[in-house]
């Protein structure tokens, strides 16, 4: 691995990984148990960038994957359409695609392994936001990937009915993930605000339906008049621009992520037996 080129990512190496027809950069840091962390809509912005040094603060080994934009480029409008573009036209995101295998996914699940096979321990954790939420979900197809971790799924793109109610997979991954959490107790996380029509309603209870208390959802309360003053609108949980803010929902939201993948990683030893 070589030192980033991005200044941003100043302290963070990079490295190009291929796989499954697919390259892109990864970059890493930190030490500890595995996380790999997949960025939202436009790509590595700084907010991706502080929950991961928040990741690696908290005692993981952090791989982020650039699977859109510019890494360390500040989120704006403009720069956000361009990238929901390219994710429209990307066969290897299949954005609209139902009961899809995507190669995202698979390119993933081979991250996860090279990632687990660096750091060694148990396994490792996948986080996903926006449109890689369920990319996450899909790769614990992977026997490595032990701490799955959707914030706000939103692909396939909610376009019909049927698309809100897509668990963002293919039926052999639903199947071959299903047979994980019976078998082996594996637990996927998700999160979202209650209102978010980005990330539907729909599509957790068809998560539910299908993974059953395997799935752990995390919902947080952005109905009109909500303590928090949290809008409607809302969209992004852990980047939240109050994720640093105590007491705040989504700065609690990412301590059960950090206490989660703790738990599944076995990233702090277990306190004595009282």
């Amino acid at each position: 691995m070589t030192a980033s080129s991005s200044p941003a990512l100043a302290g963070w190496s990079e490295e190009s990984f291929t796989n499954a027809g697919l390259t892109h950069t990864i970059h890493s840091r930190g030490s500890g148990p595995g996380v790999v962390l997949l960025p939202e809509i436009p790509g590595i912005t700084p907010e991706v960038l502080g929950l991961a040094d928040h990741l690696v603060g908290a005692g993981f080994t952090v791989d982020v994957i650039s699977l859109l934009g510019e890494p360390g480029r500040p989120l704006s409008p403009g720069y956000a359409a361009r990238s929901i573009a390219t994710a429209c036209i990307s066969r290897e995101f299949r954005a609209f695609a139902k009961g899809a295998d995507r190669p995202v996914a698979e390119y993933v699940r081979a991250a996860a392994r090279r990632l687990h096979d660096r750091v060694g321990g148990p396994g490792v954790g996948v986080i996903g936001m926006c449109f890689s939420g369920g990319f996450a979900l899909a790769s614990a197809v992977e026997p490595a990937v032990l701490a799955p971790v959707a914030s706000q799924p939103g692909v396939p793109f909610p376009v019909t009915a049927g698309h809100r109610r897509d668990i963002g997979m293919s039926p052999r991954e639903a199947d071959a993930i299903s047979e994980r959490v019976r078998s082996e107790g594996l637990c996927l996380m998700g999160l979202r605000f209650s209102e978010d029509a980005a990330s539907p309603r729909d599509r957790f209870r068809a998560l539910r339906a299908t993974f059953g208390d395997g799935w752990l959802p995390v919902q947080l309360n952005s109905r009109p008049g909500n303590d928090a003053g949290i809008g409607a609108n809302e969209h992004r949980v852990l980047t939240s621009t109050d994720v640093e803010t105590p007491g705040h929902p989504t700065h609690e939201a990412r301590e059960q992520v950090v206490a989660f993948l703790r738990e599944r990683l076995a990233a702090v030893p277990a306190g004595p037996r009282r």
